[in-house]
């Protein structure tokens, strides 16, 4: 189904002229107290949060940076030069809190998170529409915890900022599993009052599924994995999704927002600022026919290796070669998830998928533990992939098993980095996999960036 994103082609604009603390004190275009007075203004408000995600330092770039690029799915290769430097330092673990991309994915997150409190704040008093008002109140809960979710597991100690910030207030650093309690809360009520689907004219805003996945997500790296069992089962029983039948259906731009789907981060181009750039910045050069292609977030050979002969996500996920413009075939490892054919550099149409129904049957998987249900549902995931079915008898642990279909499934999709930091083996896979990286390196946190450190000297800087 092709994506409808005339919510995201708005006036409104939120931005932050504060110094006291990165953008957690937005103000829109119009004066503040004119504007959030009706359900339109309300409306306005919660698309320029959904527009917030398109941003560089959420998923636009920063997000697969420091989640894929990070992990043992991807690197930058040799080129680390000029921005592919940023890159090389954070899969080399090298950065430093000045990094650029720690930072940009810092401001823009808190970014959305701001919006999310001046909505959650106004809106109780203003009267409108009761099951209006419900929504987007859940809306803005999801995106924020959306956020939320992404800095806890990206910095660990943050300030968790639930109001509009005031100038002068002074932020307290909480540790992750406060977060995360807050989270299970916050999605709680998103889930309660978000709808089950929407008209076409909607496609693309959160639902009830999008807020119990990722609820799933932070029970189990909590360790609830009996609480996450019953909210996984119920997005299974009860939201209507369902794995297409072929794996390349799943990409693409005729494919998105598809019954698999269950969040996609909407982008739309045509020199209107809403396209997305992960054709041009995951081609290899001279491969594409409009502007550049600068072969980042390069698949790992150890990840390459890793597929089966017979599993047909490889060559959906992952190209190793490509015929140039002189015909010549040049070898390039690179990733294809995200191919089209955009009519200008960076503008593409093609989405970020952030939860798929796929993810959803393998941590069930997790919740339950190994059994021959939990069996089952990764043998479903596999059945499409053209594999064989496992089951205690394979080779390998059953968490080791896990953790591979995993990987092999959602690769580029910003899952690895928290699966290997939930499954606390992220030190063990760069023995195999990047052999750049050396195991004593490797830290499980990102610094918190230097300009928030030297803005709040209250603040502990991270340790691993």
């Amino acid at each position: 189904m092709k994506k409808l994103i005339t919510y995201l082609l708005v006036g409104f604009t939120a931005i932050s002229c504060s110094d006291d603390f990165t953008d957690l004190a937005p103000i829109s275009n119009r004066n503040e107290a004119q504007f959030y007075n009706t359900a339109n203004d309300f409306i306005g408000a919660i698309n320029a949060s959904y527009a917030g995600l398109q941003d560089d330092g959420v998923y636009g770039r920063a997000y697969w940076t420091m989640f894929e690029m990070r992990s043992d799915n991807t690197d930058q290769g040799p080129d680390a030069t000029g921005l592919a430097a940023q890159y090389a330092e954070i899969n080399r673990f090298t950065e430093d809190p000045l990094n650029q991309q720690i930072t940009a994915a810092w401001i823009s997150s808190y970014k959305v998170i701001a919006n999310c409190n001046i909505i959650l704040e106004r809106i109780q008093s203003v009267e409108m529409d009761e099951s209006l008002k419900q929504r987007i109140i859940g809306e803005a809960l999801f995106l924020r915890s959306l956020m939320y979710y992404h800095l806890a597991v990206a910095y660990g100690n943050i300030p968790l900022q639930l109001k509009p910030f005031i100038a002068g207030e002074e932020l307290e650093q909480v540790d992750a599993i406060t977060v995360y309690d807050q989270l299970i809360s916050d999605l709680r009520v998103a889930e309660e009052n978000l709808p089950v689907s929407y008209p076409v004219s909607d496609v693309g805003r959160a639902t009830k599924g999008a807020a119990a996945t990722l609820l799933s997500k932070v029970l189990l790296t909590l360790g609830q994995n009996a609480a996450a069992e019953e909210v996984l089962r119920r997005i299974i029983n009860n939201y209507g999704y369902g794995l297409v039948e072929n794996y390349k259906d799943i990409w693409g731009i005729n494919n998105e927002n598809n019954i698999e789907s269950i969040f996609e981060v909407q982008f739309m181009g045509g020199g209107i600022g809403q396209g997305s750039a992960f054709t041009n910045e995951f081609s290899p050069s001279a491969f594409l026919q409009t502007g550049s292609g600068f072969g980042r977030n390069r698949p790992t050979q150890a990840l390459i290796d890793s597929f089966d002969t017979e599993d047909e996500r490889f060559e959906v996920s992952i190209g190793t070669s490509y015929i140039n413009a002189q015909g010549e075939v040049i070898s390039a490892n690179y990733v294809r998830k995200y191919e089209s054919d955009p009519s200008s550099e960076n503008d593409s149409d093609i989405n970020f998928i952030v939860f798929r129904y796929a993810d959803v049957l393998l941590m069930l998987a997790e919740a339950i533990g190994e059994s021959e249900e939990s069996y089952q549902l990764i043998n479903e995931v596999r059945e499409r992939a053209g594999l064989s079915e496992i089951d205690s008898s394979t080779p390998g642990t059953f968490e080791e098993k896990l953790l591979e279909e995993r990987q092999l499934e959602l690769a580029f999709e910003n899952h690895r980095w928290a699966d290997l930091r939930r499954f606390d083996v992220e030190r063990e896979v760069f023995e195999i996999a990047e052999p750049l990286v050396d195991p004593e390196d490797v830290r499980e946190l990102f610094f918190i960036p230097q300009r928030e450190m030297d803005i709040n000297p209250n603040f502990v800087q991270n340790s691993n």
